[in-house]
């Protein structure tokens, strides 16, 4: 079913509209959208409509009941001559009906629910001020517990109906989904980043309208005050957004999973939830399980991690029984050919935490056996890679780990926005560099539906669309450079305050031009490295030396069981000279303000003053998924040499990148002779003299 392809606020009660039965309204609160009659999906402003009776109660609390309507005039508000759209699934996060011919429903209730609709293919629902769409409300009568970012305001008692609005929406040719991984904007100088980077290059598309963007989680960093700007700074984008929770977005202060993701309800929307985009079924889930037990979670004694939720509470990646019912009752209503993208933030199984079992999900069989017979992709962020996984694909680990031998359908890890963290240099956009864990540049993932089938791309931020790949060579030269380099920051991180001032033993000059080889680099071992960013068990890479024939390059993983191989042998140089030389370390000023000097990531965390010098051997691109090498020819003579590679994927599309190179007898002196001249120092002075 998958064909491979590359290519470059509402009210605080969970974004709804108030409204009350005419006749007993004594007050209402909130803001009914503007009508407006513009095709594009991000034009339809508003919110669920929510209608109280003021004064008394009148529905029984143990049911919710209400609309879907086909909002004609866009407005948000249901008036008396607007049909209601019938078929339409309607869920409390437990059980799943449809409307009838009428558009009325009618749920079960119970406190903490969240009522939501599954937008049907034909109709939109209305988004909010930064374009997150609208189609749900929470009821928690009393609200969160105390919680530092506010969680849920009180809902109060249940509604006299909870209505939901659509408009008919205009089918575009072409459908184009964003599927964004890990925002992760800590700070308000990373919401920058986010602006200047991914929603810039999703603004200057006209094609995601009919789809919009999916970020599958962390899309704050931990401090979810950011969420408003974050907002403002999407709806740039001009597109409608969804999002799935992650690890960044919980409310840390929670004693319970019940609330722990009660803020990024109230700003962004419901942790699982479901939508139609043609004849596909997006569905969203939650497998983040915060704070994790161990009663709970370490049954197995193979998640020790959570035996201490009071003292060192964290997470595991989990999905539940909650969820499982709820999808189960979600996909009794999808015929069986439309294709299910399961949207995630912590992976299914991946590769570069293919032995975790805190970063993959627990109970991904369980998932497995619910869409056994359908066709499906899961895509998920959290590792900060792009991993593209095939059916058939296998890995060490994943059998311990969480159950899994082999996949049955394709998953991808979709690469992140912030690339690694925003980590780096900043580029000349000043942005960071960011070179992900496997080397791949920050960017996202982008879907094209056809019918049940779909094409993946990888769109790196800031770059062409056709850039698909980096290339490089790994010399003997370059591998001992990097031994080095790794020695000294192994002893450096076993020291429980390093000291950035001290210099790293070598640096970007000692390793020189990496595209300069001589005779014995070639006889000792040297290799074109093509790192193909979306590339995949299906990936065909060729590399053509001069006019010679093209030979086929070998994957540095076959994902067929085997385990993680890393080191010097299995590195992207082209991404390990970046993420080993990092020059922001350096910045310094007088201005007096500390938190200006060198240079921040994550919580605040320091990172210099001092010398240029690596990032975190765990950000390292010193294994990835995606690497292909071909020995180059010892015989390769003397003189200017030209490598051409070329990617194929299963459907026989190509693309193309050259990389030049040089043979020498002998490395030749890197920098300025000045041995030649008899007065060095008038001949270097002249360079900074003005001339006549």
């Amino acid at each position: 079913m998958r064909r491979s392809k590359w290519r470059n606020h509402p009210s605080r009660a969970g974004g709804v509209t108030l409204a009350v039965a005419a006749a007993l309204l004594i007050g209402a609160t909130g803001v009914t959208a503007n009508a407006k009659q513009d095709a594009n999906a991000t034009d339809y402003v508003g919110s669920v409509e929510v209608v109280r009776v003021v004064g008394r109660q009148t529905r029984p609390a143990d049911t919710v009941e209400g609309k879907v309507f086909n909002d004609a005039n866009r407005d948000a508000r249901s008036q008396g001559n607007e049909d209601g759209i019938a078929d339409v699934m309607v869920s409390n996060g437990r059980e799943v009906v449809l409307t009838d011919e009428d558009g009325r429903y009618e749920l079960p209730a119970y406190e903490g629910m969240t009522v939501f609709v599954t937008k049907p293919a034909a109709y939109n629902v209305p988004v909010d001020e930064g374009h997150f769409a609208q189609f749900f409300y929470h009821h928690l009568p009393e609200g969160s517990p105390d919680l530092r970012f506010g969680g849920l305001p009180p809902s109060g008692p249940l509604p006299q109906a909870i209505n939901f609005p659509m408009a008919e929406a205009t089918i575009p040719d072409e459908l184009n989904c964003a599927v964004i991984g890990d925002t992760q904007t800590y700070s308000n100088q990373e919401l920058g980043f986010l602006r200047d980077g991914v929603v810039a290059d999703l603004a200057a598309r006209d094609d995601l309208d009919g789809c919009g963007a999916l970020i599958v989680g962390d899309v704050a960093g931990d401090d979810l005050g950011v969420y408003p700007r974050l907002k403002t700074v999407m709806r740039l984008a001009d597109v409608p957004v969804r999002a799935v929770p992650g690890n960044h977005d919980l409310d840390f202060d929670a004693t319970t999973d019940e609330h722990s993701a009660d803020t990024y309800r109230r700003e962004i929307g419901p942790e699982y939830y479901s939508y139609d985009i043609g004849d596909v079924h997006f569905v969203g889930l939650d497998n983040v399980r915060y704070p994790c037990t161990p009663d709970v979670d370490n049954a197995d004694g193979k998640h020790e991690f959570c035996d201490d939720p009071e003292e060192h509470p964290t997470y595991n990646g989990v999905i539940g029984e909650e969820q499982m019912t709820w999808l189960a009752n979600d996909l009794a209503h999808v015929p069986e050919d439309k294709l299910i993208v399961i949207a995630t933030h912590i992976p299914l199984v991946g590769y570069i935490d293919m032995e975790s079992t805190k970063h993959q999900t627990d109970d991904v069989t369980e998932l497995y056996a619910l869409l056994e017979g359908r066709p499906a992709l899961s895509v998920s962020g959290h590792a900060q890679t792009i991993e593209n996984l095939q059916t058939g694909d296998s890995y060490a680990g994943w059998q311990d780990a969480v159950g899994v031998q082999t996949l049955p359908f394709p998953h991808t890890v979709v690469g992140a926005a912030s690339g690694s963290w925003w980590t780096g240099d900043l580029d000349t956009d000043g942005i960071p560099e960011a070179l992900q864990r496997e080397g791949a540049p920050a960017g996202y993932l982008n879907l094209e539906l056809d019918g049940n089938t779909y094409e993946d791309t990888y769109r790196a931020t800031g770059l062409p669309e056709d850039d698909q790949m980096s290339l490089s060579i790994s010399s003997p030269f370059f591998r001992d450079w990097y031994a080095t380099m790794a020695a000294w920051q192994a002893d450096r991180e076993a020291q429980e305050e390093p000291d950035f001032r001290t210099p790293p033993p070598v640096n970007i000059n000692d390793l020189g031009d990496t595209n300069l080889l001589t005779k014995a680099d070639l006889a000792d071992s040297s290799y074109l490295m093509a790192n193909v960013w979306n590339g995949a068990t299906d990936t065909q890479v060729t590399v053509q030396i001069d006019d010679h024939e093209p030979a086929a390059a070998t994957r540095t993983q076959e994902a067929r069981g085997e385990g993680a191989r890393e080191g010097a042998e299995f590195a992207d140089p082209y991404a390990i000279k970046r993420q080993l030389q990092v020059a922001r370390y350096s910045l310094e000023s007088t201005s007096g303000d500390d938190r200006a000097q060198g240079w921040e990531a994550f919580r605040g965390d320091k990172f210099g003053p001092g010398p240029a010098q690596p990032l975190g051997s765990w950000l390292w691109a010193d294994q990835s998924h995606h690497l292909w090498k071909l020995p180059l020819p010892a015989a390769l003579p003397v003189g200017p040499h030209t490598a051409t590679v070329r990617v194929s994927d299963a459907d026989g599309r190509q693309f193309e990148e050259i990389l030049n190179f040089e043979v020498v007898k002998e490395r030749p002196p890197h920098f300025f002779r000045t041995e030649v001249f008899e007065d060095t120092e008038v001949e270097r002075t002249k360079v900074f003299e003005k001339e006549d």
